[in-house]
């Protein structure tokens, strides 16, 4: 009876203990989402898709490797092709989607459907429709079916905007052609701008996503689809924690276009733009880093038309602030193409108001600016203070390029820190807050003797077919930026 009683008095302190260190308000239950299953599950639906393909398109797989296994699709795209005689044979995928209307309207991937020959939607209550395409935009991957039924249940709606990071989340899919598939996790980010996607603010979840969960919903605790679920990042083909999804009210708006027109127009003002970092933000003599700069303008486009030049900092867009250059993009595709629009540009240390018409996006626009090099000038290479060798252009290169000024980098000597690539052209020099042109290595190394040896200079710089903002420090100098 002693042993047991030490037991208990062991037992009842290690409760104690515990409850000191995770007070009570910290002990919550994790949340219980079935209810939220069962009343919104029956909205989601799986989408199997059918292409016909040739036997002589067919990869060589690996043995044991089918249509299921994540690394297929690698293998279809990049192994070499098999021999074979003419003929055809199903290409089969599997996706997910959700009901947006009792008429049966419906929401996933545009990926999803991407050239299938046969589309089949799968209810929750096992029946089965062919469904047709009213339309899809791979920019936001959102794809727009219609089904014949009626009387369908629908999903509810929430506001994306409101979500919080650590605000639990839940995604129904059919992971693998497992249909119904629950997962859940978190809000890890939002906002985020993924390569090649500059339309869309994804919201990125540790929500576990595999192959079939695309076009499916992601939904809030109150049981609103707040999100499409869409892209995994994987070095194995599988789920590694990092998911992101599109904001609902990104793919509500592209399909009430798709719906009307079945197609989506975006709005263009014919600029390149580039991140701006806390140096360039010194540089231009903002406070702080934000905005998107710009680094080259389309010749007669909208922003060349309404004044905007390169160097201006755009800080704001038809009202709307720009806090990174990833907004403008977004801002300016959901602006109607036609429409008037107000831009706040940061020019020579101060900030200055214009108005510009957007013009439409063109998917097959070809940007028609092509350059070409001309000889290399003859140049005494002794590298200035910042590492750098330059000579100026001949007039054959100005007029190739179609500049007045500039100076072309020959060799960046013993500067490990410089961006600058040999072949670049120096167009303008950022001191002060102003944007000089240059055109003669007296003017630059003029300039440049006017700063502090520990300063750096920003320069604009074209490369290629582009341009973009750089700036240099001294090959010495230690940055202040803590690395």
């Amino acid at each position: 009876m002693n042993m047991m009683a030490s037991l208990r008095a062991a037992l009842l302190g290690a409760a104690i203990a515990l409850g000191a260190i995770f007070p009570v308000h910290a002990q919550r239950a994790l949340p219980d989402f079935s209810d939220l299953v069962e009343q919104q599950g029956r909205a989601v639906v799986n989408i199997s898709t059918t292409q016909k393909v040739s036997t002589r398109a067919m990869p060589q797989l690996p043995p044991g490797l089918d249509e299921d296994d994540p690394m297929f699709d690698f293998f279809r795209r990049f192994v070499p092709q098999q021999p074979g005689g003419p003929g055809a044979e199903d290409a089969r995928s599997l996706g997910s989607g959700f009901i947006v209307s009792a008429d049966g309207y419906l929401l996933t991937n545009a990926h999803v459907v991407d050239e299938a020959d046969e589309i089949t939607v799968r209810l929750s209550d096992k029946r089965e429709f062919r469904a047709r395409v009213i339309g899809a935009d791979r920019r936001t991957d959102i794809a727009l079916l219609k089904i014949d039924a009626t009387g369908l249940p629908t999903v509810r709606f929430g506001d994306a905007g409101k979500l919080r990071v650590g605000e639990w989340v839940v995604a129904i899919g059919s992971p693998f052609g497992f249909e119904s598939s629950v997962t859940a996790g978190i809000v890890s980010a939002k906002g985020r701008s993924l390569p090649q996607e500059n339309f869309v603010p994804f919201i990125q979840t540790d929500v576990a996503i595999n192959p079939g969960n695309s076009g499916g919903p992601l939904f809030n605790l109150r049981g609103e689809v707040v999100g499409i679920n869409s892209q995994i990042y994987s070095r194995n083909g599988g789920f590694m924690g990092l998911s992101f999804a599109i904001p609902i009210d990104v793919a509500m708006d592209v399909q009430s276009q798709l719906r009307a027109t079945g197609r989506v127009q975006r709005g263009r003002i014919g600029v390149v733009i580039q991140e701006v970092t806390r140096e360039l933000a010194d540089s231009f003599g903002l406070q702080r880093a934000e905005g998107a700069l710009v680094s080259s303008i389309e010749p007669r486009g909208p922003a060349d038309k309404a004044g905007i030049e390169a160097g201006d900092v755009i800080l704001r867009f038809d009202g709307k602030p720009v806090e990174k250059s990833g907004d403008l993009p977004r801002l300016v595709g959901g602006t109607r193409p036609g429409s008037v629009a107000s831009v706040q540009v940061w020019r020579n240390g101060v900030a200055k108001e214009l108005r510009l018409t957007v013009a439409e996006l063109n998917d097959d626009r070809v940007d028609p600016r092509k350059l070409r090099r001309g000889g290399q000038p003859e140049t005494e290479r002794v590298p200035n203070r910042l590492g750098l060798v330059l000579s100026e252009l001949t007039p054959q290169q100005r007029r190739d390029l179609k500049v007045e000024g500039g100076l072309r980098v020959e060799e960046v000597a013993g500067n490990q820190r410089s961006d600058l690539k040999a072949g670049d052209i120096i167009l303008a020099v950022i001191a002060r807050g102003r944007q000089t042109p240059v055109s003669s290595l007296e003017q630059f190394n003029r300039i440049l003797s006017g700063i502090e040896p520990k300063v750096g200079l920003t320069v604009l710089v074209r490369r290629g077919d582009g341009q973009t903002f750089l700036t240099l420090r001294p090959p010495n100098s230690q940055g202040g930026d803590g690395k």
